[in-house]
C-alpha cells in the first residue's frame, strides 16, 4: 500500500539507482527541494509539471501520482468547474459511506479496463 506521495517517489528514487542529487539535476530542481518532497515536508504540493517529469523519470503514473501530491490533473478541471455545486457533496459522500466510495471506484475501473 501506497503511504505518501514522498515515500513513493524515494522508493522509485532508490529502485533506478538515482541520489537525491542525480535525480534533482535531471528535474532541473534543487536537491532540498527533492528532499522536502521524499520527506512530504514541502510547503505545497509540486507543480503538475514537476510531478509529470518526476513520474516520467521514475517510471510512475503520472495521473495517480499528481492526485497522491493533493493536486487534480489539469485535463479533469473542466469536469470540476462544470460540476462545482455537485462536488462537495460527492466528496462528502465518497469520505462518509466507503460502500458507495467502493462502488463508485469499482464502475471507474471497470471503464478503464473495457
Amino acid at each position: 500500500m501506497i503511504e505518501s506521495f514522498g515515500k513513493l517517489i524515494r522508493q522509485a528514487r532508490k529502485e533506478k539507482g538515482h541520489s537525491q542529487r542525480s535525480l534533482a539535476a535531471i528535474l532541473k530542481l534543487d536537491f532540498t527541494y527533492l528532499s522536502k518532497l521524499e520527506n512530504d515536508r514541502a510547503d505545497y504540493p509540486p507543480k503538475e509539471d514537476v510531478i509529470r517529469s518526476l513520474a516520467r523519470n521514475l517510471d510512475l503514473d503520472e495521473e495517480q501520482l499528481i492526485c497522491l501530491a493533493g493536486r487534480i490533473p489539469q485535463k479533469y478541471e473542466e469536469v470540476l468547474k462544470l460540476n462545482a455545486q455537485s462536488m462537495p457533496m460527492l466528496l462528502r459522500r465518497l469520505r462518509e459511506n466507503p460502500e458507495f466510495a467502493q462502488k463508485v471506484f469499482e464502475a471507474a475501473n471497470e471503464e478503464e479496463s473495457t
